[in-house]
């Protein structure tokens, strides 16, 4: 073999290029993103309409049905799904999972800028977004006073906090939750009427007086001035003195005389608890490419300098955070990885019995493994718990060339060959079927990247950062292994006594197996039958048929989600008033470690609850076992359908439940609700 040949006679050589991949491999490793699981997102991209003052009828027959029927034409849709409530109108398309993202979003575009002239002109421009995973918020921050109001507690996260959050290095976005200062007119119908006016002219009045102005500049021989007009209105008493009409007898009649106006929050229908009290969230978005545990580690540095630094009475506090999840599973697997090492270790020193000769095959290991990040660097993996599962299922086979090169080359040792002779005639003798071993085992995990669907998105990563640690350690195997084979072996007339002992237990499990295999090959019929037995049994049973299916078991994340959705056209407060009652079942819950409460978000309807549970050492009973404490509890909630689910594991769509029906009809609404009252 031409390279093994080549490191045995340049033993530099040989240990640089492995170095080299052990230093590309570093390099790529503090360069990979970090995932709890591989990116299998579905394409899917959002169409969002405003129609100010529309009923959920009209939203529906002016914005929703003649954007559905421009986008039904586009490739590659599994299925669209829109709602139309007041004021909204949100469509969903879904697209199969082998259509481009930004393709699909490009598509999508160009069919709503076409739907455009067919919508009211006062509705607002639709908005298309993409759907991603990674623009939903990984940590959320809960701030609450006792002596500040809700719209000063959110004017000082946005002044104060927003911008140092968004330089936490791998942090998109940080968005503040909560009404911001605005100034409301509150109008009085009868005072209107009087005048005889409509809330179209004060509207009016309020566009052209209500403007800023550039006014230019001053310009002289040595020096030049830029002029502020300030044109725009700013206090309640400023917007009350707008003029709306001038009357016949010379009194102007203004906003103050048919309108209440002062500042206050530009919408009351957001609401926000943190463990029962009125708090103010804010979420942080990662980059996609960033490593959500550096965040959470650089928030955590930051928090006591953002606590020095708000008002008396006003703390900040961590009231939802997903890294917990991703750090301990990936922790745990790296432990994982530490434990097949030490195995791995202890199985080849029992059966080679000689420390030299074990570091051989353990030096494999390291290569072969962070060598790997290298071609996950290459490929656009991630760091995640499939990938290092792949990781520890590679220990046990990368360490498999190397020990078939060393037994081969230490045969020749033992007959009296001096050990670099040994080494290449061994290497040679044996190079080709470390070949075969090498791609045979790639071939076996290499077919899982060619699946197609979701299990094939998700597999993909797990199935080539195996096949790429096996390289690895097939290159490593026909180099540094027979170079190291060279200089480390060494024939020994006498073995110690732990050696000889090892001898012994060895040579009696070699002659019981031979006996064994002597006796199976004589009584042929009986192993048949045998075997035979065994697989009609099995099939008899349907074991296989009767195991349940699933795409992946359910993870104890330590997050229980609580949804509640409350009836069409319900208010704010009426929402809110259900959601306090989930928050109460929160509350009772053993375990529970913290939880927040979000009413009116994304519409007034809806409200989502987030508890967090203590740490799992600290706990006995599943996240299951919550969720099934609070079931009947929301069940008895009758002012909206509540019911709490947990995370989606490996790539679930959505926090909803396992089965969901579609009901239509040709018919009514009222029939529509018939029958769903009959489902």
């Amino acid at each position: 073999m031409i390279l093994s040949d080549i490191s045995i006679r340049r033993p530099v050589f040989a240990t640089v290029v492995n170095l080299v991949i052990l230093l590309l491999g570093l390099i790529c490793y503090e360069r990979l993103a970090v995932r709890l699981i591989p990116k299998v997102d579905t394409p899917v991209v959002n169409v969002s309409t405003s129609y100010p003052g529309a009923s959920a009828q009209v939203i529906e027959s002016q914005i929703t049905t003649p954007i559905e029927e421009q986008l039904s034409g586009i490739e590659g849709i599994d299925y669209i799904q829109s709602v139309s409530r007041e004021e909204s109108s949100q469509i969903t398309v879904r697209f199969r999972l082998d259509r481009d993202p930004d393709s699909a979003a490009a598509d999508v575009r160009d069919r709503v800028a076409l739907s455009r002239d067919v919508l009211p002109q006062e509705a607002r421009e639709p908005v298309v977004q993409k759907q991603e995973a990674d623009a939903q918020p990984i940590i959320y921050l809960a701030f609450s006073s006792d002596r500040h109001s809700e719209l000063e507690i959110a004017d000082i996260a946005k002044r104060l906090v927003k911008d140092r959050v968004q330089n936490i290095a791998g942090v998109a976005q940080a968005q503040v939750y909560g009404n911001q200062y605005a100034m409301r007119v509150w109008l009085d119908p009868a005072r209107l009427a009087a005048y005889r006016m409509t809330p179209s002219d004060v509207e009016t009045a309020l566009r052209q007086q209500n403007v800023e102005i550039p006014a230019g500049r001053i310009e002289s021989t040595q020096r030049e001035f830029s002029v502020l007009s300030e044109t725009d209105l700013k206090t309640p008493e400023e917007f009350g003195a707008i003029v709306l009409r001038n009357g016949p007898d010379g009194y102007a009649v203004r906003i103050r005389d048919v309108a209440r106006v002062e500042l206050g929050a530009d919408q009351a229908r957001f609401r926000a608890r943190y463990n029962g009290r009125n708090a103010v969230p804010l979420g942080i978005v990662k980059q996609a490419t960033a490593n959500p545990l550096q965040i959470s580690e650089g928030l955590k540095k930051l928090l006591p300098e953002i606590t020095r630094t708000l008002p008396a009475g006003m703390k900040v506090e961590i009231a939802y955070d997903s890294t917990i999840f991703i750090a301990k599973s990936i922790k745990e697997v790296y432990w994982t990885i530490g434990e097949a090492i030490v195995l791995v270790v202890i199985v080849i020193f029992l059966f080679l019995r000689s420390g030299r000769a074990t570091l051989i095959p353990i030096v494999t290991i390291p290569v072969s493994l962070i060598g790997a990040f290298a071609l996950m660097y290459a490929f656009g993996f991630s760091i995640n718990t499939l990938t290092l599962l792949a990781m520890v299922l590679a220990i046990g086979l990368v360490v498999d060339d190397a020990i078939v090169m060393l037994e081969n080359i230490y045969r020749h040792i033992e007959e009296g060959m001096p050990p670099v002779e040994a080494a290449k005639q061994g290497s040679k003798e044996i190079g080709f079927a470390i070949v075969a071993m090498t791609l045979t085992l790639a071939a076996v995990y290499v077919p899982l990247a060619f699946s197609t669907g979701r299990t094939g998105r998700l597999f993909i990563e797990f199935a080539l950062t195996l096949a790429g640690a096996v390289i690895v350690s097939g290159f490593t195997a026909l180099t540094l292994s027979p170079m190291m084979c060279s200089r480390l072996l060494k024939h020994s007339e006498k073995h110690g006594k732990a050696y000889e002992y090892g001898e012994k237990v060895l040579t009696r499990l070699q002659h019981g197996y031979e006996r064994g295999l002597g006796w199976g090959l004589k009584k042929r019929a009986i192993v048949l039958g045998v075997a035979g037995t065994v697989m009609a049994g099995l099939a008899a049973l349907f074991v296989f048929g009767v195991l349940p299916s699933e795409l992946a078991p359910q993870e104890d994340q330590g997050l229980v989600i609580g949804i509640g959705i409350a009836p069409e056209g319900s208010t704010p407060e009426y929402t809110d008033r259900y959601a306090k009652q989930m928050e109460a079942s929160f509350a009772q819950l053993p375990d529970v470690d913290r939880y927040f409460q979000i009413v009116g978000f994304p519409n007034v309807t809806t409200t989502v609850g987030f508890v967090m549970l203590k740490d799992w050492s600290k706990r006995d009973d599943p996240v299951s076992a919550a969720q099934g404490q609070l079931f009947p509890q929301f069940m008895g909630i009758a002012g909206l359908m509540a019911f709490p689910t947990l995370p989606p594991s490996l790539g679930g769509d959505d926090f909803g439940q396992p089965i969901s029906f579609v009901v239509q009809t040709t018919g009514t609404w009222e029939d529509l609700e018939e029958t769903g009252n009959r489902l």
